[in-house]
C-alpha cells in the first residue's frame, strides 16, 4: 500500500519514467563524421558530421570564386531520415570503421586524405584512407562527397543571389547537370535559397524557372523537404 500524497507519488513515477526514457534516447545517439583534406581541390578541406537524430553540421574552407581567398563556411542542417538511415547502416556494415580500411596499394592516385569516424556511448573508432576496397566505405564516402558538392552549390547560390545575380544562370545550369548525373545528395538542405531565387522578380525568368525545377526535384526525392 502506497502512503503519502498519491499525486506526489504519481509525479515521481512519471519523473523517473521520463528520465529513463530521455537517458536511453541520449545513449542511443551516434555520430558519423567524414573529413576530406585534398590540397588543390575545391574545397581543399571539409568536414560533415551527421547525428542519428538527423542533426548535421558542415564546415569547409571553400572559395566563392577561383580568384577569391578561402572563406570558412559553417552550416547547421538536417539530413532526411532516409539519408540518415543509409549513413548509419553503411557505418554498421563497415564495422563502424574499426581496423584498417585503406587498400595500402602502391601507385594509386591520391584522391585526398579521408577520415571516417563513428562515436556513440558504446564505441568510438576512426579510420583514415586514400582509397578503400571495402564497399560500404566506398558508398558512404561517395554519399558524403555528393553532399559536400550540394552544400557548396547552396553556399555559392546564396552569395551570387546577393552580390552577383548574373552568375546565377551558369551556376544553376551546372547544378542541374550534376543532379541529372545523380551527383548531388540532400537537395532539401539547399531548398531555401532555391526558393528565394525562384520567387525573386529581380532575377531573370529562365533562372527562376531553373531554380523552381530544382525545388521540385528536391520535393520528389524527399516528400515534404521542399515545404
Amino acid at each position: 500500500m502506497v502512503s503519502g500524497n498519491p499525486g506526489r507519488w504519481y509525479f515521481w513515477v512519471l519523473f523517473l519514467v521520463m528520465g529513463g526514457f530521455l537517458s536511453a534516447r541520449a545513449q542511443d545517439t551516434g555520430v558519423v563524421t567524414f573529413t576530406l583534406d585534398f590540397p588543390g581541390s575545391e574545397p581543399s578541406h571539409y568536414s560533415i558530421s551527421v547525428s542519428s537524430d538527423g542533426h548535421s553540421t558542415y564546415d569547409s574552407d571553400g572559395k566563392l570564386s577561383p580568384e577569391s581567398d578561402p572563406d570558412p563556411f559553417h552550416l547547421d542542417f538536417s539530413v532526411s531520415p532516409a539519408t540518415g538511415k543509409t549513413i548509419f547502416d553503411l557505418a554498421a556494415r563497415a564495422k563502424y570503421f574499426q581496423g584498417e580500411v585503406d587498400s595500402k596499394k602502391r601507385g594509386l592516385a591520391s584522391t585526398g586524405v579521408k577520415t571516417l569516424t563513428y562515436k556513440d556511448d558504446q564505441r568510438s573508432a576512426s579510420a583514415t584512407y586514400n582509397y578503400s576496397p571495402i564497399v560500404p566505405v566506398q558508398q558512404v564516402t561517395q554519399l558524403f562527397q555528393n553532399l559536400s558538392v550540394t552544400l557548396e552549390y547552396g553556399r555559392r547560390l546564396q552569395y551570387f543571389h546577393r552580390y552577383q545575380k548574373l552568375a546565377l544562370d551558369e551556376e544553376l545550369k551546372r547544378m542541374e547537370e550534376m543532379a541529372n548525373q545523380n551527383s548531388l545528395q540532400e537537395l532539401g538542405a539547399v531548398v531555401p535559397i532555391l526558393q528565394r531565387i525562384a520567387t525573386d522578380s529581380s532575377v531573370i525568368n529562365p533562372v527562376r524557372a531553373r531554380a523552381q525545377r530544382m525545388v521540385e526535384r528536391a520535393g520528389a526525392a524527399n516528400p515534404g523537404s521542399a515545404k
